[in-house]
């Protein structure tokens, strides 16, 4: 498939309402500015709380673009196992489809660092199939 064909990933910030204090160190909004303008996802924004009932309503129709997605959000492990039905609801995998990533405890640069080199790495992936 070509360059131009393949759909880049969309990437989700899902914050835990806002209030973990996890996420103390980083201004969000200058984080999911940084991701959405300066790496190369097809756009970038941040949800409340994505395992709440409104989160799974809207992962379930978020997922229908079949695109891959990053989540930057809590640990990759609870990530797989609260959204492992919508996954397979879409019809996705989750191991390949979903790239999630812990960017608590990090500051605005770091989780900017971390999403950059997560998708260099997807793209890698993509490249040597």
């Amino acid at each position: 498939m070509e360059k131009e064909n393949q759909k880049q990933p969309g990437f989700i910030m899902c914050v835990c309402t806002g209030k973990c204090p996890g996420f103390a160190k980083m201004d969000i909004w200058d984080f999911i500015n940084q991701v959405r303008v300066e790496l190369p996802v097809e756009y970038g924004f941040i949800h409340p709380q994505l395992c709440e009932e409104d989160g799974d309503r809207f992962l379930a129709d978020f997922l229908k673009a079949h695109r891959k997605v990053v989540i930057g959000g809590c640990a990759p492990n609870m990530q797989k196992k609260l959204f492992r039905d919508a996954f397979a609801d879409a019809g996705l995998d989750i191991n390949k489809d979903l790239i999630p990533l812990d960017i608590r405890e990090m500051t605005t640069q770091e989780a900017v660092d971390k999403v950059e080199k997560a998708l260099e790495e997807l793209e890698e992936l993509e490249g040597a199939e």
